[in-house]
């Protein structure tokens, strides 16, 4: 079996909007009320995708969701037309274009089974989230229908809120090898709520298999909360033997650090200090929201959101770093502003699984000729500009609806998909 790491990337949807739904993501806060871009969201996130692919890793992708989600509004007692306004934004929401927040993944070689696992999840913390699972799942189950090869779990029931691997990190000596997984939950008391519940988290852990001798369940610091670190992945990145932290990312670092060290003890730890970077710009630009992969040489690059360019103390940092003579051997900016507008970076956008590319559904894995495909459907149908007050417009959301029904169509997989 050829096992590799593969980034499934959420492709940003038609109806990608900023209605600032996401209490405690600074950037979405922000913006709210902004006028966005949803071709341009999107061209930029293909452009990502073929980035990865140039530098030889191997890229899936995830599609947008139906929208509006007319099923939820129904169990509301409402529809498009008569919900309340932020009733009406959550039903437009295209915030399943982070796949991060898709699923938590464990890869064969840590299972019980020997089988990848992978759970949905719930997002119940955020009403415009909430409804994404159902959908989310169906893509999870035909890109994964192999059940020899994966076995894709629902989500863990309310009231546990489960984000999925934007607070789940696994440290490995290489990508095929039993690895340590961690689960980073946090816990309420500051001015933002805590999403990840570490209820959820040990649910996951179990339904996977996981030995409980190599997984870790680590407190997210109150501190990185409430300064804007509403997930994890916002403060931390692990890839294969490397950690990459921001000092204040976790609430009892020293113990976190001394079991990571027993378990797996080729373990680096890359800290960023507060004193060379503080909390206030490693989340302004999203430093640690970044895809840390292991290159085919060997060799580890940080694929980074082009704006830790524009925040001195963070580039600084940064070309220091790749000046020594750690693991981190490559900085490799994207832009994908109109997603960082919203609150999500380069890490938000993907969600990793470490499988044969063989066993996944093809509809789900892209080439450079595929993403041409996209982007042509992309430029042809998605909407180039979407104002929070356009989201009750009826030809706004007849050209929305045409557009996902062009691509997955295009794709053929309107048969499984359609809502």
């Amino acid at each position: 079996m050829s096992v590799r790491e593969i980034n499934f990337d959420g492709l940003v949807g038609p109806s990608h909007n900023y209605a600032g739904l996401s209490l405690g993501n600074l950037a979405s806060s922000r913006n709210a009320g902004a006028v966005s871009h949803p071709r341009a969201a999107a061209l930029q996130g293909i452009e990502k995708m073929r980035g990865n692919l140039r530098l030889g890793l191997a890229q899936g992708i995830f599609l947008p969701q139906w929208r509006p989600d007319g099923a939820w509004l129904a169990t509301l007692g409402t529809d498009i037309s008569n919900a309340d306004p932020h009733v009406r934004a959550a039903a437009m929401s295209a915030s399943s274009m982070w796949a991060a927040n898709a699923a938590t993944v464990s890869p064969a070689a840590d299972t019980a089974d020997g089988r990848i696992h992978l759970t949905v999840a719930n997002l119940v913390t955020m009403a415009h989230r909430s409804h994404e699972w159902p959908q989310t799942l169906a893509q999870l189950r035909l890109a994964f229908s192999d059940t020899r090869a994966f076995a894709v779990h629902g989500p863990i029931p309310a009231p546990f809120g489960d984000e999925g691997a934007a607070n789940h990190m696994r440290l490995s000596d290489s990508h095929g090898a039993p690895g340590v997984e961690v689960f980073v939950y946090g816990q309420s008391g500051g001015p933002f709520p805590a999403r990840q519940h570490v209820e959820a988290s040990k649910a996951v852990a179990r339904i996977h298999g996981l030995d409980p001798a190599r997984t870790l369940f680590v407190q997210q610091s109150q501190e990185a909360i409430a300064a804007g670190a509403f997930h994890n992945d916002v403060v931390a990145v692990a890839n294969e033997r490397v950690l990459f932290t921001h000092e204040q990312a976790f609430a009892d670092k020293q113990a976190f650090y001394a079991s990571l060290r027993t378990l797996l003890p080729s373990v680096e730890i890359v800290e960023v200090p507060a004193s060379a970077v503080s909390l206030a710009d490693a989340i302004k630009s999203y430093l640690f929201n970044a895809q840390l992969a292991t290159l085919p040489d060997g060799t580890m690059a940080l694929i980074l959101p082009s704006e830790a360019q524009t925040v001195p103390a963070v580039w600084t940092w940064l070309e220091q770093m790749i000046a020594g003579n750690g693991p981190i051997r490559r900085l490799i900016p994207v832009d994908v502003r109109q997603s960082m507008a919203n609150g999500g970076g380069p890490a938000c956008l993907r969600l990793r699984v470490v499988a044969d590319p063989k066993d996944i559904d093809p509809r789900f894995l892209v080439d450079e000729a595929r993403l041409d495909e996209i982007a042509r459907i992309v430029s042809d149908y998605w909407p180039e500009t979407i104002a929070p007050d356009d989201l009750s417009d009826t030809r706004l959301i007849a050209r929305i609806e045409q557009s996902w029904l062009s691509l997955v169509d295009h794709l053929q997989l309107s048969g499984d998909l359609m809502p």
